[in-house]
């Protein structure tokens, strides 16, 4: 049993993660980016590619991953979302699903429908053990990367310029605006910010799970953002809570119930809560003005 919890906290560390991306983008920009799986494809491969065909070490290789997808998430939102940003929420969500097969179908192109396998990038790094238990270090790290996220994002979004920007424009654009702040500009910022940990947990989640093909941020993306949703979008604190809870649930899942209706079961206990929360476990009530 704390073999399938350790496990469970270290894929909902990196569903936590992506949950962050999704976070930040729909706290602030108040858009769905279901590319943002996609882009966690993209990171593995650079990653993959930087490892195996240039020999670079693996940080170099992660920084490589990072600094692609940021620029890759800027310009998304460039080319994508940008003229959308008085359009209905519809035609955000149906651009967004295009980027999605977009970059999917470009990665068949470059890269092959071929399944790769991620090296260990953490093998030579010492692991931890528990009794019995040995905890392999990709799951420590992992566990730890989580954390020093959060409290970095929660950091600079209660600290810097920058962060008081982002959630100026999250209250109201419009005054916002009038503040003299770059609305764009601090989008723009937090797509980047969002792709850049796409990256991250694109790289954790291939050296846990050690395969890549053009599909493999699909699913992941999918759960990321019911991690979200689950623990409140648009709050940081919810999205690690979310991530960490729905990982959980996914392992016990499949240990103790079916290894089929794990996916099952986790969709039916957001279903559950936001029944009973509608606003997720640590989301805003928001009055509506009538």
């Amino acid at each position: 049993m704390l073999a399938n919890l350790i496990n469970g906290i270290s894929l909902g560390s990196v569903y936590a993660i992506i949950a962050l991306g999704y976070t930040m983008v729909y706290g602030i920009a108040k858009m769905l980016n279901f590319a943002h799986g996609d882009v966690i494809m993209v990171g593995g491969y650079i990653a993959f590619y930087s490892i195996t065909l240039m020999g670079w070490p693996p940080a170099l290789a992660v920084l490589a991953a990072i600094v692609v997808c940021t620029a890759l998430g800027i310009v998304i939102e460039r080319l994508a979302y940008k003229p959308l940003r008085s359009a209905t929420s519809l035609a955000v969500l149906i651009t967004a699903i295009g980027v999605s097969y977009f970059l999917q179908n470009a990665a068949l192109l470059l890269w092959t429908s071929n399944t790769k396998v991620f090296p260990n990038i953490f093998e030579k790094l010492p692991g931890l053990r528990l009794g019995a238990m040995q905890i392999a270090p990709v799951t420590i790290i992992t566990v730890l990367a989580n954390i020093v996220i959060m409290v970095t994002l929660t950091l600079f979004t209660t600290k810097t310029k920058m962060g008081k920007a982002m959630r100026a424009v999250s209250e109201d654009k419009g005054a916002a605006t009038l503040m003299g702040i770059n609305v764009n500009r601090t989008i723009s910022l937090t797509f980047a910010i969002g792709s850049g940990l796409a990256a991250i947990a694109g790289v954790l989640l291939c050296t846990a799970y050690p395969t890549l093909q053009p599909t493999t941020g699909s699913m992941p993306g999918i759960k990321a953002f019911t991690a979200a949703v689950f623990g409140g979008i648009g709050s940081i604190p919810g999205a690690m809570l979310g991530g960490i809870l729905l990982g959980v649930i996914e392992i016990f899942g499949k240990a103790y119930v079916s290894t089929q209706l794990s996916d099952a079961i986790v969709f039916a206990v957001l279903i559950i809560v936001l029944l009973v929360k509608p606003t997720g476990l640590l989301g805003r009530k928001v009055n509506e003005k009538v």
